[in-house]
């Protein structure tokens, strides 16, 4: 692996026995994410995009393959990047600053010195004021910035997020995007960032990887060349449009039912 790469998934799947059968829900996926990098995953539901991100996540074995940060498999090893999912899953009971604490107070840091570094960053992104509320008195876009900045503090150098704005209104999930490429470019994180949304894809990305219906495999890598900072209008450019319609081209292609589970 190259030095400039972060992130390698080597022939990775993912098969489940059920009732007797093989049930494939991941073919072998191949991509590398070079450090520093937003990397969008599209694909059709089922393709085990999700699958590919609990193997990454170390929450399970693949079938086959390997995972490598620069160079050291992590497959098995659970806690080695940061993992959020579309449902927050605050703690009801904890306000929403000690549910951001959550993950350093899991890796031994003391609450108070991990307090002293959330309140700087709450205040910084929005929740500053809210320390004491608790989940179910913010509204979903501000839960969830209380879990993104709860995956930011666990301090990992990669993240991967599967599709964290997905049941949020079109106005909060344009707000949300906006927000965290601001986090992207304060912090330097690695993101993979799962999507359904085309849109949300080009607009994030510096890199979309396009995965066949199931078993998922890796069609085609496009790389986002519209410059950054980006703005709301550049969704209506050629460019944009271009490079979405190419995307959803790659996605109609071969779509026919397969064998397979998400």
């Amino acid at each position: 692996m190259g030095e400039a790469c972060k992130v390698e998934v080597i022939g990775v799947s993912k098969i489940f026995r059920r009732e007797g059968k093989n049930v494939i829900a991941l073919g072998e996926a191949d991509f590398q994410v070079e450090e520093g990098r937003f990397v969008s995953i599209i694909g059709p539901s089922g393709c085990g995009k999700s699958t590919l991100f609990n193997i990454m996540a170390g929450l399970m074995p693949p079938t086959t393959g390997d995972v490598l940060v620069d160079g050291k498999s992590i497959v098995c090893k659970a806690g080695t990047v940061g993992y959020m999912l579309q449902k927050d899953l605050l703690l009801p009971w904890r306000t929403i600053l000690d549910n951001i604490i959550l993950g350093l107070e899991v890796r031994g840091v003391p609450k108070r010195q991990a307090v002293r570094r959330a309140l700087p960053l709450m205040e910084r992104y929005g929740l500053g004021g809210f320390e004491e509320h608790y989940p179910n008195e913010l509204s979903g876009g501000m839960r969830q910035r209380a879990a993104l900045l709860r995956t930011i503090l666990y301090d990992r150098d990669i993240l991967l997020l599967d599709e964290p704005f997905g049941a949020l209104d079109a106005q909060t999930r344009f707000s949300m995007q906006n927000w965290l490429l601001d986090i992207w470019k304060d912090f330097g994180k690695t993101v993979l960032f799962v999507t359904h949304d085309i849109d949300e894809a080009i607009y994030l990305s510096d890199d979309i990887y396009v995965f066949s219906p199931r078993p998922g495999r890796v069609r085609a890598k496009i790389t986002v060349t519209i410059e950054r900072p980006r703005k709301p209008e550049d969704m209506t450019t050629p460019q944009f449009m271009e490079l979405k319609h190419h995307l959803l081209d790659l996605l109609a292609e071969g779509r026919v039912p397969a064998e397979g589970i998400s």
